[in-house]
C-alpha cells in the first residue's frame, strides 16, 4: 500500500500547495497521507478539507504511465506537523513530528509563537550576514518567497538562485546556509529549539503522536555507517520514557539496509514504525510523493491514527 506521513506544503517550504497534495494522494490511490509543515499548520484546514475535482483529477492522471491507481477520494488526510528539537548531548539532529494534532490546541500554539519568534531573529541575523558578504536581501522582499508566516532557508535559497548568486538550491546552501558552509561566504545561523520534553508534551497536549523524522541525520557519524544498535537503544529508550511514540523507520532518502537497521531499533524498543518521503515538490527534486509498504509494517501506527 501506499502512504506519506511526511510531507511539506507551500505553508512552509514545499512548492505543492495543500489542496493539490490532498488531491495527488486521491489520485494516486493512497492509503493515507499526513500534512507536516515546518513549525506551522497553516495549511492542515485546506489539506483535510480539498474535494476531489474530477477535471483536475484526470489532468494530474494525464501525466502519469498507466496502469493508474484506483482513485481513493475518500483517503484519510492527516492534520501534523514537523518541529526542530533539542538533539541531545552527543547528537546532531532531532526533528519530530507530530501526527493527528489539534492546531488549536493551546499549548501547541504557545510553544509555535516562541518558536516563530525564534525563526524570526534567527532570519534577521542571515540577512545581517548577507549584508556583510556584500548580498543585500531586502526583508520584504525574501518574504515573498514564504507563502505563509515561516521564513526559512529554502526561501533563502530560492532568492539567491533567481538573483544570479547560486546556479541551484543545493549549491545555495552548500555555500551559504550550512553550519559547514565555507566559513568566507557562511551566512547560516542558529536558532531556538524547544526542549524534547516541552515538545512531546505539546504534541501529546494536542492529541498527537510523537515520532522521531529521518533518524538517519540523528547522528553525524550514524549518517553513511548507520547508527551503533546498542547507543541507540539506550537513547530511544529514554526518549520513549519522556514521550516519543515512534520513528519514520522507512525514510525516502535511506539505502535498504538504513532501513531494516531503523525497523529493528523500532521493533527493539517498543515504537511504532512509521514511513515518509519528506517531500517538498521542486525544492527536492528528487525526492517523490508516497511510500510503498506493506500491511504490517504500517499496521499499528495506522491503528494508533485510528484510520
Amino acid at each position: 500500500m501506499k502512504v506519506d506521513f511526511h510531507v511539506h506544503s507551500t505553508a512552509s517550504d514545499g512548492t505543492v500547495t495543500p489542496e493539490r497534495l490532498a488531491l495527488r494522494a486521491m489520485v494516486g490511490g493512497f492509503r493515507a497521507i499526513a500534512i507536516s509543515d515546518h513549525d506551522n499548520c497553516d495549511g492542515t484546514d485546506a489539506f483535510v478539507s480539498a474535494r476531489y475535482d474530477p477535471a483536475e483529477a484526470e489532468s494530474l492522471l494525464a501525466t502519469r504511465q498507466k496502469p493508474y491507481p484506483k482513485p481513493n477520494p475518500a483517503v484519510p488526510r492527516i492534520k501534523g506537523i514537523e518541529l526542530s528539537i533539542e538533539p541531545g548531548v552527543g547528537y546532531g539532529k532531532f526533528h519530530l513530528l507530530g501526527l493527528g494534532i489539534d492546531p488549536e490546541n493551546s499549548k501547541l500554539k504557545a510553544l509555535l509563537k516562541r518558536i516563530l519568534e525564534g525563526r524570526n531573529g534567527r532570519n534577521d541575523r542571515i540577512i545581517e550576514n548577507f549584508e556583510r558578504l556584500g548580498i543585500h536581501i531586502p526583508k520584504d522582499d525574501i518574504k515573498e518567497y514564504a507563502h505563509g508566516e515561516v521564513l526559512a532557508r529554502p526561501h533563502f535559497a530560492n532568492w539567491l538562485v533567481k538573483h544570479g548568486y547560486s546556479d541551484d538550491i543545493a549549491s545555495a546552501f552548500a555555500k551559504y546556509l550550512l553550519p559547514e558552509s565555507p566559513a568566507e561566504t557562511r551566512a547560516y545561523e542558529e536558532r531556538w529549539h524547544p526542549p524534547q520534553e516541552e515538545a512531546f508534551d505539546a504534541i501529546h497536549s494536542a492529541g498527537g503522536i510523537c515520532v522521531m523524522a529521518h533518524p538517519k541525520y540523528w547522528r553525524i557519524d550514524w549518517r553513511d555507517a548507520g547508527p551503533d544498535p546498542d547507543v541507540a537503544a539506550k537513547e530511544l529508550s529514554r526518549l520513549k520514557e519522556i514521550g516519543l511514540d515512534g520513528m519514520e523507520a522507512m525514510y525516502q532518502a535511506n539505502k535498504t539496509h538504513e532501513n531494516i537497521a531503523w525497523s529493528m531499533l523500532a521493533d527493539r524498543v517498543g515504537l511504532l514504525k512509521s514511513a515518509g518521503s519528506d517531500y517538498h515538490g521542486s525544492n527536492k527534486p528528487n525526492i517523490r510523493l508516497g511510500m510503498d509498504v506493506e500491511e504490517f509494517f504500517i499496521a499499528p501506527l495506522l491503528e494508533r491514527l485510528g484510520i
